[in-house]
């Protein structure tokens, strides 16, 4: 492994490429990223460095967006046939039809989706915005795609707006359940539960905490708690024990592993980035669509 690590950082020098890693990688893979973070965080990190080579760690719609903000780079998935079920349950076909049905609705697209869904929709949105940019939209109205349970915990904290919500939902957040919970509370009554937006209504709901990834980071930080029971895929525990090597951190029940986010390995890194191979290849109206519903997240953000 020491090798495969080494031959991963000559090539990457050698070749000016930036490694990106998304939180839910392999403990080997985000340890050579240059940045590891969320989709969103990932894909504004690609556009402020000078590499003209971006080696994305992480499922396809991932690449898809670092090269819709970045369409003069060179973006590369080593793992070229990691996708996303949750991103898959919303198709272009079925978007036009809802809205057809809905004409005074805004359309907003969680940012795990296709570069062609984001192309049919209003504005994007990431789990740890969802909320401020569904309350700047003009629109009372609101098509929320795929994800359902977000979209439960976007209604809640957006009173204001009426929710058309998508019937998609994530494979993994929703093996978690409320003996889980139950469990992890005797096992360890002092522990903050933090959960993922993504996880089913009554998780959320027996939950200390509902927030994104990046909220889940940022919370060891700010809590006084000592053990914390994390409801996201397990990749996310590596990150952060990592950066609080003083606190405790467990799953929520047994680990929950995205097998789509575990395709990227070592040799397919190097084998991508050797032969500048598996590159993101976008059509020119989908891709300037598409950025326009994630730049309008942006200025709403």
């Amino acid at each position: 492994m020491n090798n495969l690590i080494k031959e991963i950082i000559e090539i990457k020098k050698r070749k000016n490429i930036t490694i990106l890693a998304h939180n839910y990688q392999m403990p080997v893979i985000q340890d050579v990223a240059d940045f590891t973070g969320d989709s969103l965080e990932l894909a504004r990190k690609a556009a402020e460095v000078d590499s003209k080579i971006i080696a994305f760690c992480g499922v396809r719609f991932m690449a898809e967006t670092a090269k819709i903000l970045n369409p003069d780079r060179l973006v590369l998935l080593p793992a070229f046939d990691a996708g996303c079920p949750l991103a898959d349950m919303a198709k272009v076909e079925d978007i036009i039809e809802m809205k057809k049905k809905n004409p005074d609705a805004y359309v907003v697209s969680y940012v795990n989706t296709s570069a062609e869904v984001k192309s049919v929709s209003d504005v994007c949105c990431t789990s740890s915005n969802a909320a401020i940019v569904i309350n700047n939209i003009p629109s009372e109205r609101v098509i929320f795609l795929p994800d359902k349970n977000l979209g439960y915990f976007v209604q809640k904290t957006c009173p204001g707006k009426k929710l058309i919500l998508w019937d998609g939902y994530c494979f993994i957040h929703r093996m978690f359940t409320i003996d889980d919970i139950k469990r992890s509370r005797q096992k360890y009554p002092d522990a903050e539960i933090l959960v993922h937006p993504e996880c089913n209504p009554e998780i959320q709901d027996n939950a200390d905490f509902v927030l994104s990834t990046s909220g889940m980071l940022k919370r060891p930080g700010i809590s006084k708690a000592k053990t914390f029971i994390i409801g996201t895929e397990e990749g996310l525990i590596y990150r952060m024990k990592k950066e609080n090597p003083d606190k405790e951190f467990f799953s929520l029940g047994t680990n929950k592993i995205c097998l789509d986010m575990k395709k990227t390995t070592p040799e397919l890194l190097i084998s991508c980035m050797k032969n500048e191979s598996n590159e993101i290849i976008l059509q020119e109206d989908i891709m300037k669509k598409a950025r326009a519903s994630v730049e309008a997240m942006i200025k709403f953000t």
